[in-house]
């Protein structure tokens, strides 16, 4: 019987996929020790947070297929997957409405102030000191705005719905969308990333993390920002060169920033991100709402099993090696 491993204890709502297809593998208490554990028999992989590299695949000569739960793929090679004869899916329809739900929770979160009237009020209900919370506050009202989105994926796509609907008028910088699908959205396309910025009064991150993308957001691009406009990235931390956006937040350069990725996750406990009261900042849960983790779940799960009953299957991120798999497949049969 085939066997797909975890890095975690098989999900107890999945079971049952895995018990009519597959024999589930856990590293359960030993993966303290041996994070690997049963690795080396295992014919398919649930992929979370561990380095997928050459080394590890190594060390799993049956492997066939590894299904990262989620979109983002930066910890799998996929070329050493390829060389090794393995095939790499994601799951990038899994994740779409929880992670854009949040971006949008920042959004408004930030907007709004909430994280230094609510230090206010604690503040003075604590010394019981009266206060002008009311006269003092200072927040935004959304709609009317030009919210800039870097990149129309998935999830941006369902941020411009949203926003719309707010009432916020809605730009993209995407070189990779076709006009049809801005047209589509309603969305503006914009020819350049210093033309969003320049032109927006919240500017949220929707690109994945690759060389072309690393600290795309820099002191330059935060320069290019609308002074008192709003800063929102659930894509990945690395995107962001926060020694940039610091100082462009603590100046009051920037009305503030809705952060769910950090660069390292989780962020050094003396970042000042953590400390600031124009910013708010989440642990990387944008997609782990209890729909949100069972959606990738579900079609992680789908994505192995169909993989390894010899069925090409969506999203294969590396499609030229699917002969080869089908290869090995029936040698280890």
């Amino acid at each position: 019987m085939q066997k797909i491993w975890f890095e975690g204890s098989v999900p107890s709502d999945f079971a049952s996929m895995v018990n009519d297809a597959a024999e589930g593998i856990a590293p359960g208490d030993k993966r303290v020790e041996n994070p690997l554990y049963m690795l080396d028999s295992a014919d398919g992989v649930i992929a979370g947070g561990l380095m997928y590299n050459a080394e590890l695949m190594k060390q799993a000569p049956r492997l066939l297929a590894i299904v990262r739960a989620g979109i983002g793929y930066e910890r799998v090679d996929v070329p050493a997957a390829t060389a090794h004869g393995i095939a790499v899916c994601n799951t990038p329809d899994a994740p779409t409405v929880s992670t854009a739900e949040c971006a949008l929770t920042l959004m408004m979160g930030v907007a709004r102030n909430i994280k230094r009237v609510e230090k206010d009020l604690r503040s003075m209900l604590t010394t019981g000191e009266p206060k002008n919370v009311w006269g003092n506050y200072v927040a935004l009202e959304l709609s009317g705005m030009q919210l800039g989105l870097v990149g129309l994926g998935r999830i941006g796509g369902h941020v411009a719905k949203v926003t719309k609907a707010m009432g916020m008028r809605v730009a993209t910088y995407d070189p990779f969308i076709s006009a049809e699908r801005a047209a589509t959205l309603g969305v503006e396309q914009v020819d350049s990333l210093e033309k969003l910025l320049g032109m927006s009064d919240v500017v949220s991150i929707h690109v994945p993390l690759m060389p072309e993308t690393y600290h795309l957001m820099n002191a330059e691009r935060f320069a290019q920002m609308k002074r008192g406009a709003i800063f929102i990235n659930v894509s990945r931390g690395g995107i962001v060169d926060e020694s940039a956006l610091i100082p462009a937040l603590e100046s009051g350069y920037l009305f503030g920033a809705g952060l769910d990725v950090t660069d390292p996750e989780p962020p050094e406990a003396g970042n000042p991100l953590l400390y600031m009261d124009n910013v708010i900042l989440t642990p990387h849960i944008a997609s782990a709402t209890i729909v949100g983790r069972k959606r990738i779940m579900q079609h992680a799960m789908e994505r192995v099993l169909i993989a390894l009953r010899g069925e090409q299957p969506p999203d294969l991120l590396n499609p030229e090696v699917w002969s080869r798999v089908l290869e090995r497949r029936a040698a280890l049969l």
